[in-house]
């Protein structure tokens, strides 16, 4: 199940959003047929997307909102994510880098939320998935989850990490904050978090304890917490928790393939066509996958392969829905639009394909796929009208639907984009946590060749 379980919780706090934008005839090409060059549609991507972790982050925390309606923007304006919080990180060395904010600027806000981080509730060291934005308390996900998201708090600490190291030779001051930094990330108690057992354990909640009992396994979005918790110089884990828990002795390998591509491992809950494609973002923000490889599979072809199957899939469009193409493609997690017109969250992937694109999907594997994901930002760009908004373009659409838009956004979702891109670009973020000794220690210490 693993993120999967939060689709119920998530159903919950849905309000009504999005439009159904009226008949095909609107559905027409930007008016204007202003074609940007692919530097430009970067460029704009970008910056757009960065005003989601910069104008529209909490007020108080300068955290990220787990989520952000435009037309409603009052909404659980408090809950800030962890995850989303780690993304925003990396989003603001970007609009360092980038020019969207001065240097002062972003050092400012982003010792604001690391102040925030310190203060806010820990669970053995781990943050929770929800936390208050005003308070630093945490905000429970599900009934029982009130306590240590372990996943959540691995997203957060590949941000801390690259902090950590962005600022680490800088002045006085920069070298505070990177030495903030990098004691929030070291002060999680990963090896807790086995239960004594070669296992890591989602949560730990200080009134049900490891009652939930989600134990990480199989090729999702969290082979960074084995990695960070193997790199953890004080609460480090046996490299056994890693190849008998997360690679199954091995049995993660699978001789799969989909449209002649490998699959290379197993995909949990979806062994034949691979899930949804955050699988191959949220981890690989920071960890590089090219040149990536254990003992069970190159990394790097896992993320391209991956990427090339969920294009394939929506090319082919074996369920007939209107719109998908070489052009408009990309199955992940996000807000969706049911046939009978609700609106809800999914995880998109092909075993789980209602009709909705996600742009976070193509952009964020810009990496894998440069040439085929630019193709999408283009297409976005030319429906500008409907899908790009005050920080980006929009979570979701669907053409099927009458070209419903999720008039909305969620920071795990936009956070890969900005990160993803600069990725490609530049290389920033893979450049440094791939350069931090405790990560180095950590591959080394599970078998890596990076």
């Amino acid at each position: 199940m693993l993120r999967f379980y939060s689709i119920l919780l998530l159903l919950l706090i849905l309000v009504s959003c999005g439009s159904d934008n009226g008949p095909d005839n609107q559905e027409s090409e930007n008016p204007d047929k202003v074609i940007l060059t692919d530097n430009e549609i970067m460029d704009l991507t970008q910056k757009e997307t960065f005003k989601y972790f910069w104008d529209f982050a909490n007020s108080t925390s300068g955290a990220a909102k787990e989520r952000y309606h435009p037309n409603n923007p009052t909404l659980n304006q408090n809950v800030v994510t962890t995850g989303g919080t780690g993304f925003g990180l990396m989003a603001i060395l970007v609009g360092i880098e980038r020019g969207y904010v001065s240097k002062t600027e972003g050092l400012a806000r982003l010792n604001k939320i690391l102040v925030f981080l310190e203060n806010a509730d820990r669970f053995h060291g781990a943050w929770s998935h929800w936390i208050d934005g005003a308070t630093g308390k945490v905000i429970p996900f599900s009934a029982q989850d009130n306590g240590g998201d372990l996943v959540e708090t691995a997203f957060l600490s590949q941000g801390l990490i690259c902090v950590k190291e962005y600022f680490k030779n800088g002045s006085n001051e920069e070298k505070a904050l990177s030495n903030l930094a990098d004691t929030l990330w070291k002060g999680v108690e990963w090896d807790w978090y086995t239960q004594n057992q070669n296992k890591l354990f989602w949560h730990w909640s200080p009134n049900f304890g490891f009652a939930i009992n989600l134990e990480l396994k199989g090729y999702n979005e969290t082979l960074i917490t084995f990695i960070l918790g193997a790199a953890s110089p004080d609460y480090s884990i046996p490299a056994q928790v890693y190849h008998q828990g997360w690679a199954s002795n091995g049995g993660i390998v699978t001789s799969n393939s989909q449209y002649n591509i490998p699959l290379v491992v197993n995909h949990v809950g979806s062994p034949q066509f691979g899930g949804p494609l955050f699988f191959s973002h949220y981890s690989f923000l920071g960890l590089k996958p090219n040149g990536l490889s254990d003992q069970y599979a190159n990394y790097g072809d896992v993320t391209v392969n991956h990427s090339k199957i969920n294009r394939i899939y929506c090319i082919t469009n074996p369920k007939g829905y209107k719109d998908y193409s070489a052009s408009s493609w990309g199955l992940t997690a996000s807000y969706s639009r049911n046939p009978d017109g609700s609106i809800g969250y999914s995880a998109h992937s092909p075993i789980n394909d209602l009709g909705v694109i996600t742009p976070t999907a193509a952009i964020s594997s810009i990496p894998y796929t440069p040439s085929q994901s630019l193709e999408v930002m283009h297409y976005l760009y030319q429906h500008k009208e409907k899908l790009l908004g005050p920080a980006g373009f929009y979570d979701a659409f669907s053409p099927q639907y009458n070209y419903w838009v999720a008039e909305a956004y969620l920071a795990i979702d936009q956070g890969p984009e900005i990160i993803m891109i600069e990725n490609h670009r530049t290389g920033l973020f893979w450049n440094l946590f791939m350069q931090n000794e405790d990560v180095k220690n950590g591959l080394d210490k599970l078998g890596f060749n990076y």
